[in-house]
């Protein structure tokens, strides 16, 4: 009886460490999708053309070098628009997302968001993959007020295909709920060479996100806008 007890024990020890190692990774959704651009304004005016609804300024990034425009996607989801601000110095080791270097504005990578971000990263990290430290990021708007959030830095991992992290802080609005409307998210796909490279990343982060064979990495959403369906790549 005494073994019995001991072995129950061990078995519930174990499952109360892989239960608490394991929550905050399932249900990890999209937060936003990232445009990136060497151009915030032109871009915005190239998307209100295609997409029919203007972006609205977001804010600058503070210390990274960035500003961006948003749109809303739906309940709980958002597009951004991201480049270089002007007003703030080139960052050391350049910009987030490889805006230093890209050819065109694109549809660049995503982002998921998680609860407990920090026992994300550390599961994922348990698992071989590394997302890379959890930053605490702080957005100015046009008006004065100060946004904040966690999150992994971007590192283009899996071709833009594996995103990072997001934690809202508390009480922090999301910017769906603020940014202009009129676009709905209705499908977001993911083509590669070798998806079975990137599949093993994704399910590191506990996301949900089919990989399709393609001739090259690249991310497409398809969008419900008030000129019909547009696919954003």
């Amino acid at each position: 009886m005494r073994e019995f007890a001991t072995v129950w024990q061990f078995l519930r020890t174990l499952y109360a460490t892989v239960f608490s190692d394991l929550q905050g990774i399932v249900g990890a959704v999209i937060d936003h999708l990232v445009f990136a651009t060497k151009d915030v304004d032109a871009t915005v005016h190239d998307l209100a053309r295609r997409l029919g609804v203007q972006a609205a300024a977001g804010g600058r990034h503070l210390g990274y070098g960035t500003r961006n425009a948003l749109l809303s996607l739906g309940e709980g989801c958002y597009l951004e628009i991201i480049g270089p601000d002007s007003g703030q110095p080139h960052p050391i080791g350049g910009y987030w997302y490889g805006i230093d270097n890209i050819e065109r504005p694109r549809l660049i990578t995503w982002t998921a968001r998680v609860e407990h971000i920090e026992r994300v990263a550390a599961h994922a990290h348990g698992t071989g993959y590394e997302t890379g430290d959890v930053h605490k990021v702080f957005r100015e708007t046009p008006d004065g007020h100060q946004l904040s959030w966690r999150l992994t830095i971007p590192t283009g991992a899996g071709d833009g295909l594996v995103p990072n992290l997001i934690e809202w802080d508390e009480g922090c609005p999301h910017p769906s709920d603020t940014a202009p409307t009129g676009l709905t998210l209705i499908e977001l796909r993911g083509y590669h060479p070798a998806p079975e490279s990137i599949t093993p990343m994704l399910d590191a982060l506990g996301v949900d996100f089919e990989i399709h064979v393609g001739d090259k990495p690249r991310l497409v959403a398809l969008l419900e806008t008030p000129y019909g369906p547009v696919e954003l790549s």
